[in-house]
């Protein structure tokens, strides 16, 4: 896997603009980071930051010069052991009955409930984040008053969602990343938590993967991602859940939930709850339907993308 050695700053922005920035970095072909984030550098004012992360100094400048930005800065990654550095304060969480731990914190285990344990490491997804903690309470509010049996766990990272939804109904859960790493790292996880036998994992962008399709119809899906992506696989997501099936929507933020409730909403899933930690939200959706064809076609999960990521439907 590439190691991010220098990153490059467009400073001074509004939030709208550092998302619209970091879309356009994301989704111009020229261009090769290895990751794009936004940060909120002075709260006060308003002012957000995109950073792209880039393997070497020479993409970064390349990157500069392409997207016509001299103001933009240029610096070296720290040589930084991340993983040690993310483990040290990393409280374990309670999220309902599921309690998630890294291998600090195995002396805390708990022995009721859901107990699983998920390091920090080349995979996006500790379960800290308000996106992770939101899925997983409201996968236990489903467990009071459901029992799904066929679950896709869509943009697994670390697999944290898979993991624990097979661990505490005993049963089978696909887990799909478009990053290979992810993947494997998802594998180790659900080795390292014994649920192995239970797990299929494969590295799928968007919904077009035999494995998807052939596993189709899904009584739960997780769908942690970001506000674009679940804009785009609306279509295709509505179209792989089963009748009385529930979709946790997550990554999108406050200002984001009604844009991505009306995508799904219009296409007659039914808002059940909303849980937000901070300004992270998982938006919990019913498909309402009582019949479906029983055999899904290629053309009911959208047109194919020419590009890569999660734009594919």
């Amino acid at each position: 896997m590439s190691i991010a050695r220098f990153t490059l700053t467009f400073p001074d922005l509004t939030h709208q603009a550092a998302h619209d920035f970091a879309d356009r970095i994301e989704n111009d072909f020229q261009l090769d980071p290895l990751a794009v984030t936004i940060n909120e550098t002075d709260e006060s004012k308003a002012l957000w930051e995109t950073v792209a992360w880039f393997e070497s100094e020479a993409l970064a400048e390349d990157a500069r010069q392409h997207l016509g930005k001299p103001e933009a800065l240029i610096a070296p990654v720290p040589d930084v052991d991340w993983v040690r550095r993310s483990l040290e304060g990393l409280a374990p969480v309670t999220a309902g009955r599921f309690f998630l731990h890294g291998s600090h914190d195995r002396s805390v285990r708990r022995s009721g409930g859901h107990s699983f344990e998920i390091d920090a490491g080349t995979a996006f997804g500790t379960g800290h984040h308000g996106t992770t903690a939101g899925c997983l309470s409201a996968l236990d509010d489903i467990l009071k008053r459901h029992h799904p049996r066929h679950i896709l766990d869509l943009g697994c990272g670390t697999g944290v969602l898979a993991i624990a939804a097979a661990q505490a109904l005993k049963t089978k859960a696909l887990a799909t990343d478009i990053d290979a790493e992810a993947v494997r790292v998802t594998i180790r996880n659900a080795e390292l938590n014994g649920v192995r036998p239970l797990l299929n994992a494969a590295t799928a962008a968007g919904l077009h993967h035999p494995v998807i399709r052939q596993s189709a119809p899904f009584d739960l899906i997780f769908a942690n991602i970001l506000a674009r992506p679940l804009a785009n696989l609306a279509q295709g997501l509505c179209s792989i859940l089963a009748p009385g099936g529930h979709i946790i929507l997550s990554g999108l933020t406050a200002d984001q939930l009604r844009w991505i409730r009306a995508c799904y909403t219009t296409r007659g899933l039914v808002p059940t709850r909303t849980i937000r930690n901070e300004n992270w939200i998982a938006l919990v959706m019913v498909n309402p339907k009582q019949k479906r064809p029983r055999h899904l076609s290629p053309e009911r999960f959208g047109a194919r993308s020419t590009g890569p990521g999660w734009e594919d439907a």
